[in-house]
């Protein structure tokens, strides 16, 4: 099992490293045909390689924007895996603040906390003061809501939403709708997001044009991963079918620690890496869980991810990047339920 993680990692490590994109020029934009997302694929998953290798952005251009997806912060862990999460958080803000082009917001994916206490959410509020994109939208982890049913992450993180703490905004054109999917978790800890938030989903999504872009953003995954280990959502598929009309549909989840990625139709799937530990590939493992590799690997397998929006182009460009990396770019604005 050793060397199967090794070799994880090492896959990992190099395909990081070789992913095409020149970071002192960091955002890239991807092709748009018709009404569809055009993907560079590598043996049929689009990866951030496709980026790098289409059409340069300057960024700030009129009607641009961009946004950055943290993910698993796990405030209070401090396992061998990362012994000091905090300061990782700390390098991904600060990563987050050094792009020559304020990003318009943040988007965290959940699992802010490790165990839902008061104590981490103080930590996580104070470093993420110091965000140079000041409005953050959260969607909540199951370890957000491990001793209160998530009372408290509502109190602090979900103003202005709806049952559990799900809620929709637009930006520019784009509708983002925040699921949340650890409410409820079935069997196996796969996630659900329920009949309740599923009806709102429906009604918030009629009578948008098709011609809209969606982002939906939940903390689980929105498609079927590795349901041995909970990687999934079991009642996605109706969820998804609500966003089958539009032409640009963009899922982005965290929960795994680790990038995947694929397309169905016009809908693309992002999940995003860590910003406190990696986690093994489905099923190189005995179970779901931090995976500890050597420290100065370490901000190579955790990182961010920036997705970049051409209102002139009509495309979303997802692009991820470690933490260990030493340049990025974006640029942007936002406001809605969650801001800090």
């Amino acid at each position: 099992m050793v060397d199967k993680n090794k070799d994880l990692i090492d896959q990992t490590l190099q395909d990081l490293n070789n992913d095409g994109v020149d970071r002192r020029g960091f955002l890239k934009c991807m092709a748009w045909a018709g009404t569809g997302l055009v993907w560079t694929l590598s043996g049929g998953i689009p990866t951030s390689r496709a980026f790098a290798k289409t059409a340069h952005r300057s960024g700030g251009n009129g009607g641009d924007f961009t946004f950055v997806q943290i993910s698993d912060s796990h405030i209070g862990f401090n396992k061998p895996a990362n012994p000091d999460v905090t300061a990782t958080l700390q390098t991904a803000i600060n990563k987050i603040n050094g792009m020559p082009h304020k990003p318009d917001f943040i988007i965290h994916t959940g699992d802010l906390s490790q165990l839902s206490k008061p104590s981490e959410f103080d930590t996580l509020d104070q470093v993420l003061k110091g965000a140079s994109a000041k409005q953050i939208y959260f969607v909540p982890g199951e370890h957000d809501m491990l001793t209160d049913n998530g009372e408290q992450y509502l109190q602090r993180y979900g103003k202005g939403t709806k049952g559990s703490g799900w809620f929709s905004f637009d930006q520019k054109g784009v509708h983002f709708v925040g699921l949340v999917n650890v409410a409820n978790l079935k069997a196996g800890g796969m996630g659900s997001l329920g009949h309740e938030q599923l009806e709102w989903l429906e009604d918030d999504l009629k009578g948008r044009s098709a011609s809209t872009p969606i982002v939906l953003f939940a903390h689980i995954p929105l498609w079927t991963i590795y349901p041995d280990w909970g990687w999934g959502t079991d009642d996605s598929e109706q969820a998804l079918s609500y966003v089958k009309r539009f032409g640009s549909v963009t899922v982005l989840n965290g929960h795994i620690h680790q990038i995947m990625q694929k397309v169905e139709g016009k809908v693309s799937f992002h999940t995003a890496m860590s910003t406190a530990f990696p986690q093994p590939a489905p099923g190189t493992a005995p179970s779901a869980g931090p995976m500890k590799v050597p420290s100065d690997q370490l901000q190579r397998v955790l990182g961010i991810t920036d997705v970049n929006y051409l209102v002139s182009g009509r495309s979303l460009a997802v692009v991820d990047s470690p933490l260990a990396d030493s340049a990025s770019s974006a640029s942007g604005s936002g406001s809605g339920p969650g801001s800090r």
